[in-house]
């Protein structure tokens, strides 16, 4: 019987698990969740680089059902591979991370098709990072709760919408 270990040593995630299935491509974020050094920052960054690309190609009231399917695609895909490592949240599993910083940065466009000024991303992203790597209150709840893809998934929106909060007050309390 196979049983998902949390958090183990991964031997098995490497170009050829990732390359072995399209499905384990996006979930290893295509390849930026195999970095060695932070493999959430690096799946962070590639999410960051696609919206840039994404914002100025996709209509704005496209972003709302992108965000829903990737989310949906999320669940399963990252559930998928985490099964297939035997671990509850691979660390290379990072597409999580990338439909994250995709709502963050959405969220913060002053208007369609205008990507935030470059400061409010690099704070949507600090934040991000911040609030994904160190899962203190509702996002470490969520990380020990709930468990396979949608867990995988929603604690990274969590951590999202709490850099949001965070974000948008500051601007409110400061404006």
């Amino acid at each position: 019987m196979n049983t998902v270990r949390p958090h183990a040593t991964l031997s098995r995630c490497d170009w050829r698990f990732a390359l072995r299935d399209p499905l384990n491509l996006i979930a290893l974020g295509f390849g930026s969740g195999l970095s060695p050094v932070a493999p959430g920052t690096a799946g962070s960054l590639l999410g960051w680089a696609t919206y840039l690309v994404l914002v100025r190609l996709l209509p704005s009231q496209a972003w709302g059902l992108v965000l829903l399917a990737s989310f949906v695609l999320g669940v399963w895909v990252c559930g998928r591979a985490a099964r297939a490592l035997q671990t509850d949240d691979p660390s290379p599993v990072v597409w999580d991370e990338i439909v994250a910083i995709w709502l963050v940065l959405w969220m913060l466009q002053p208007a369609p098709h205008t990507p935030a000024a470059w400061w409010m991303q690099v704070l949507g992203f600090v934040l991000f990072r911040l609030f994904d790597a160190v899962k203190r209150g509702p996002v470490g709840w969520a990380d020990r709760h709930v468990k396979g893809g949608l867990g995988i998934m929603v604690d990274d929106l969590i951590a999202a919408l709490l850099t949001l909060v965070v974000v948008l007050g500051a601007l409110r309390v400061l404006t």
